[in-house]
């Protein structure tokens, strides 16, 4: 009797270190909970986090981060989450009274940290930006070594670019241009800044974070090379592009195209009417045939200014929200060929 007791006891004990063991190897594997706060983020960390990250995205395709008002349901997720991944740039004005709301006390990721961001002033001055129109000096990004500068980002917790944000009530933005995705050079900051900080809060993944970055930088690279052609055929005199807000400067800079727009950084900015009338002079006077609405824009006054100077509608664009799953821009690969490809075929 006392052996059977013996071999019971080690019974119960072999099970209990197996379930244990089980449920840490379980809880390892969890994804881990994120947030990122526009849909065009959320799309950067899915495809780097891959099946380790569970993310959340506070403001969804086709939602515009301009006028959004936060939820009870993204407090929550906000102070559950583990990283939170945030465009800067003053972006996110509403930003710091949701975190301080939910009480978060995880990482603050800025994805824009190390890029040159364009000020108000250079929206037309393109000669101090070439550095931006080579995408091939970002080939050898594959040697993760030599992105250290971007792994540790827990100084962002009190970043300072929030310190304003309540004197901008959320909608209008700071000294420089935040729309810096709509450039395949600073994307690759992008995913070199959420590829250290997954690494960072998720070692035992870190080889699959940066080989899914390899692949992703492999995917920029060949999309640079065709929106590149694509501009390249366009010709001088039929490189302006009128859209409704000011979203495109670093389109601009990379491919030596003007974007012109009634209303200014912000969907919250009203166009005064010398400005729309300044504008339609400017389309008659340069013969422009084409206008562009955007997915998250009222569009009537563009609507107007077309029917005005007889240009017509060249098609919609994605500045600041993908699309739905079903539309033509539901990552963001997909969103700036569209965008590119839009262009290009209305002004060719």
């Amino acid at each position: 009797m006392l052996n059977l007791g013996k071999r019971s006891l080690l019974k119960i004990t072999v099970s209990a270190l197996c379930v244990a063991a089980t449920t840490q190897m379980v809880h390892a594997d969890e994804p881990i909970p994120v947030v990122a706060t526009f849909s065009i983020l959320g799309n950067m960390v899915s495809e780097i986090g891959g099946e380790h990250v569970n993310v959340t995205t506070l403001v969804g395709p086709d939602g515009d981060a301009h006028v959004y008002q936060p939820t009870p349901k993204d407090a929550r997720s906000v102070s559950e989450a583990e990283l939170m991944f945030m465009n800067g740039l003053e972006f996110e004005g509403w930003l710091e009274r949701l975190v301080k709301a939910a009480s978060f006390d995880g990482s603050l990721v800025v994805a824009t940290d190390g890029i040159q961001a364009i000020g108000f002033d250079d929206q037309n001055d393109h000669d101090d930006h070439d550095d931006h129109k080579d995408h091939d000096d970002h080939k050898d990004h594959n040697d993760h070594d030599d992105h250290a500068d971007h792994k540790d980002h827990d100084d962002h917790k009190d970043h300072d670019d929030h310190d304003d944000h309540d004197d901008h009530s959320g909608h209008n933005h700071g000294a420089f241009d935040p729309h810096a995705w709509h450039s395949l050079t600073n994307a690759v900051i992008y995913i070199d800044n959420i590829t250290a900080a997954l690494a960072k809060a998720d070692p035992s993944n870190a080889g699959d974070y940066y080989s899914n970055r390899a692949k992703y930088l492999s995917e920029l690279d060949a999309l640079s090379k065709d929106v590149a052609s694509m501009m390249a055929d366009i010709d001088a005199d039929k490189r302006t592009v009128v859209t409704p807000h000011d979203a495109f400067g670093y389109f601009s800079v990379a491919y030596d195209v003007t974007f012109e727009a009634p209303q200014g950084l912000s969907t919250e900015s009203e166009a005064s009417a010398a400005d729309v009338a300044r504008l339609i002079e400017q389309i008659r006077e340069q013969n422009i045939s084409a206008v562009f609405i955007e997915s998250i824009s009222d569009n009537r006054l563009i609507e107007q200014i077309a029917n005005e100077t007889g240009a017509s509608v060249g098609g919609t664009l994605y500045s600041d929200a993908l699309s739905s799953s079903d539309g033509p821009a539901s990552t963001y690969l997909d969103m700036f060929r569209h965008n590119a490809k839009t262009i290009s075929d209305a002004l060719k």
